[in-house]
């Protein structure tokens, strides 16, 4: 797998000393030695690999966000539960956040967290001495420094994102500084935008359009764009724009004045949402013309156990196969960016999701049931279960077609040799019990899912799932980690985990980048701001969805919600006004960026958050052997998200530390 070289170099990175106060950008006593860093192109090298190393891990289980919301749920037992370095995404679900050591906290880098405030620290040293490095080309001189400054403005917007106000730290603040200068207070949030997005406009242009080979990783104009874009959707958010719902009394001590932009009206929203669109214009066309397009299975990887279903069934296959390799495959042409920097540690995201290998498909070798880069611990929520389309491209309870009251209830899918089971080849398991929801799903509900009755595709081979406990997927009290380790909803995934990546050993696992935008994630930001922007959705907002809804193998949105044979009376022409096409949007995006830590900041942006997150997570009864009692709806874990919750807490220590900023809301 290509894997940029900056990778290598980390471990030779610099490391930077702190001051008393974690965020403060003070100079280190050791400055004559930064100078030695900088002194010609191969140390600063190292520096500049530096810079990439603050970037979340995202990959790794027990540090990710992408485990916020209520997508998944890890292991439910006690003593998993108790301990408080797993997971720790899924334990700010739980209500259990705390102000001493905040989970996640990217402020300081407490509990897990990246320390960003270090992260702007080391780009603004790296800006004050890359002129002087030796042997550096003018190109190269251009380019390192928009790198650094992008970073800088990126780390920005992440602490933005979670505390909202934050202190700007735009230079190296000297050892002998005043106390003003050393103790700033919080800047107001429309500042900070204009901060970050002045920033990333004086250096994106110095950026190559894109990167190649070796130096895949490194942000290139392609992805700066994007990620520009992405910031500005959300200054436009609800979260951002006019919350006055939640912000209103969050003053600035020092001026009484409101952090956030409460006040702002509906026209300069709206202007807000046309600098987006133009933008992601601007970025879709660079993206288009470097070769980018929504990824579709480019060569023959028809394992040997799938070649018969191909034969049976070509056009499903062939759908299935363009989608469930759209994260996996590595540097594949729609990822504009990503981590390239994976973690070699068996608690991945991709091992966390993995099934085991089951004995009977283990081809004679020695990896059955072997848990290591197989966890087969991170199990899929009922909620999101439901949150797929039907394969109308309708959610279950807008399909006319589709049995929603019964969507529970037992079914047995047709024998092989029936005609009915045409069209379920590869996608359903013949004469299997399972549910009438499992059926006439959308096609990525079954190239991401592992379900009773499906299929999974992993350790190189294609094997039939039954989470029903004892089963290939299900639960095992005889397994030798004491029955531990299963899904505890009996609903797996297998998006985030290559087809060809095996357990035991960490040179049996395929990585790939952790993907932090994808061209998907253009379009269909362009479809959300162009609905925010207009009066009312038109060609031009459908025009955008559709391009994610065509690859899903779904009918156009203006389609669907304009055929009264299909959509229910109360959702059609659904698609015609905002808030039907807001909805509409979201879904589609919950659904396309399953898995991916976007949805619980999707929600976040639009404050519904505290509503959705604190719905108790419910899935499946794993301990029973028979369809009739495994299909019984459960509740797994209690969750619990206050409008508190939507701002990190400062940790008290910094409080202590500056007298100039104060606690967030609730805190």
């Amino acid at each position: 797998m290509k894997s940029f070289k900056i990778i290598a170099l980390l471990v030779a990175a610099v490391t930077i000393a702190t001051s008393c106060s974690k965020y403060l950008d003070v100079v280190p006593d050791n400055v004559k030695k930064l100078e030695n860093i900088y002194a010609n192109k191969e140390e600063a090298y190292n520096a500049l690999a530096k810079v990439y190393n603050y970037l979340p891990d995202d990959d790794w289980s027990d540090g990710s966000m992408a485990l916020l919301g209520d997508e998944s749920v890890s292991r439910v037992d006690p003593d998993w539960l108790r301990e408080g370095g797993r997971v720790r995404a899924e334990r700010i679900m739980r209500g259990l956040q705390t102000t001493g050591d905040p989970m996640l906290g990217t402020w300081t880098g407490s509990n897990a967290g990246k320390p960003l405030y270090e992260a702007i620290r080391t780009c603004n040293i790296f800006l004050q001495y890359v002129d002087g490095i030796r042997n550096l080309t003018d190109d190269e001189k251009k380019d390192w420094t928009a790198q650094v400054a992008f970073f800088k403005a990126y780390y920005h917007f992440l602490l933005m994102r979670q505390y909202g106000p934050i202190i700007i730290s735009d230079k190296v603040i000297e050892p002998d500084a005043l106390s003003d200068e050393l103790f700033q207070k919080r800047n107001k949030v429309e500042d900070v935008f204009d901060y970050i997005l002045d920033l990333m406009d004086k250096h994106i242009g110095n950026l190559p359009e894109q990167r190649k080979d070796a130096d895949l990783g490194m942000i290139d104009r392609v992805g700066a764009l994007a990620i520009k874009a992405r910031i500005l959707v959300y200054r436009a958010s609800p979260f951002f724009s006019g919350n006055r719902e939640f912000y209103d009394d969050f003053l600035d001590p020092s001026d009484g004045q409101k952090f956030f932009d409460v006040n702002a009206t509906e026209e300069q929203t709206r202007e807000k949402w046309g600098k987006a669109i133009a933008t992601l214009n601007e970025a879709i066309t660079l993206a288009f013309s470097q070769g980018k397009r929504l990824y579709t299975s480019d060569r023959d990887k028809r394992y040997v156990r799938d070649s018969s279903y191909f034969r049976l069934n070509p056009v499903k296959m062939r759908q299935l196969y363009d989608l469930r390799f759209v994260v996996t495959e590595p540097w594949n042409k729609e990822l504009l960016w990503g981590r390239s920097n994976v973690s070699f540690d068996d608690w991945r995201i991709a091992d966390v999701y993995s099934l085991r290998l089951p004995e009977e498909y283990s081809g004679g070798s020695d990896l059955t049931e072997r848990s290591g880069y197989s966890r087969q611990i991170q199990s899929v929520s009922y909620q999101m279960l439901e949150r797929y389309y039907t394969k109308n491209g309708l959610p279950m309870d807008e399909d006319a077609t589709f049995n929603y009251t019964g969507r529970n209830d037992l079914y047995l899918t047709p024998l092989a040799t029936d005609p009915d089971f045409a069209g379920l080849e590869g996608i359903m398991q013949p004469n299997a019990e399972v549910i009438n929801q499992y059926m006439n799903r959308e096609m990525r509900f079954y190239a991401n899912l592992c379900i009773t009755g499906g299929y999974a595709r992993e350790h190189y081979t294609t094997f039939p799932t039954s989470m029903l406990a004892t089963f290939p997927g299900g639960w095992k009290s005889n397994r030798g980690d004491g029955g531990r380790e299963f899904l505890a909803t009996g609903i797996g995934a297998q998006k985030m985990t290559h087809p060809e990546s095996q357990s035991d050993h960490n040179w049996r696992v395929v990585r790939y980048p952790w993907p932090i935008i994808r061209l998907a994630d253009l379009y269909l930001m362009k479809a959300e701001a162009l609905n925010e922007y207009k009066s009312a959705p038109d060609q031009e907002v459908w025009d955008a969805i559709n391009v994610v809804r065509e690859r899903a193998c779904i009918p156009k949105v203006e389609v669907v919600y304009n055929d009264a044979g299909i959509v229910k009376s109360a959702a059609l022409g659904k698609h015609r006004n905002k808030q039907g096409m807001r909805d509409i949007i979201l879904r589609e995006r919950a659904i396309e960026f399953a898995f991916e830590g976007l949805h619980f900041w999707d929600m976040w942006r639009y404050k519904k958050a505290h509503r959705n997150f604190s719905t108790a997570i419910q899935g499946w009864n794993y301990k029973a052997t028979a369809a009739s009692d495994f299909f019984v709806l459960t509740m797994v874990q209690p969750r619990k998200f206050f409008i508190k919750d939507y701002l990190w807490p400062i940790p008290l220590n910094e409080l202590n530390t500056n007298g100039a900023i104060t606690q967030n809301p609730g805190w």
